[in-house]
């Protein structure tokens, strides 16, 4: 007799296996996705909130005061204080550069002391006073240490440009800038793609010599 499964049509049990072993599949990846899947990522997709795992954190209350300016917010509390500043405050002269630390475009003062404002958490900064390149000038009249960058041609691309004069400014207040190699060692902390360093020395020089108020 002739076997009948030589007369199987489309749609017919082979096939039938094959979409269970297909469905199955993708549940068991689906599973494992879920299982895999951290706890705080799960609530968040339950809650509806694309991408925005940080929703799922409780926000704290701090207070800062930003150039001169006091400042009550709300923030997350693994929110950094460039991001703070950048996203919140809209103090975008403070750069975002490797977001590691390692290139200091960041920098900003805190209670009058430089920090990488992308390893400093905006808690840490509640009720401390905060400087960014924003607050330097007094009005239209530059920084002393702004008008010697320009003078001295301390830039070209510009990007990392807030972060060396914030640095530089607390170079000279710390009492390392007097001579070039110790000028040098003090800013290693501030990478400069374009090469400009002759000329930030340059400029750091003239202030600290100038002895005018920093």
């Amino acid at each position: 007799m002739e076997d009948e499964r030589d007369h199987a049509l489309p749609g017919s049990e082979p096939e039938a296996k094959d979409n269970s072993r297909r469905n199955f599949l993708k549940q068991s990846t689906l599973l494992t996705a879920i299982a895999l899947t951290p706890g705080t990522a799960v609530k968040a997709a339950e809650m509806h909130v694309d991408e925005k795992i940080a929703a799922v954190f409780e926000k704290m209350p701090i207070k800062m005061e930003v150039n001169g300016v006091a400042h009550s917010l709300s923030v997350e509390p693994r929110a950094t204080l460039l991001d703070i500043l950048r996203e919140q405050l809209d103090l975008t002269g403070t750069k975002k550069g490797c977001d590691h630390g390692q290139c200091g475009a960041c920098t900003v003062h805190v209670d009058g002391h430089r920090v990488n404002s992308c390893l400093t958490l905006g808690v840490m900064a509640s009720g401390k006073k905060i400087t960014t390149i924003e607050g330097l000038a007094k009005g239209d009249e530059l920084h002393p240490m702004q008008e010697a960058f320009l003078k001295h041609d301390g830039f070209q691309c510009g990007y990392c440009t807030p972060g060396q004069i914030m640095s530089a400014v607390a170079c000279i207040r710390e009492g390392h800038a007097n001579s070039e190699m110790e000028i040098r060692e003090y800013m290693s902390g501030n990478i400069c793609r374009c090469g400009a360093y002759p000329n930030i020395v340059n400029a750091i020089q003239e202030v600290k010599e100038g002895g005018q108020a920093v």
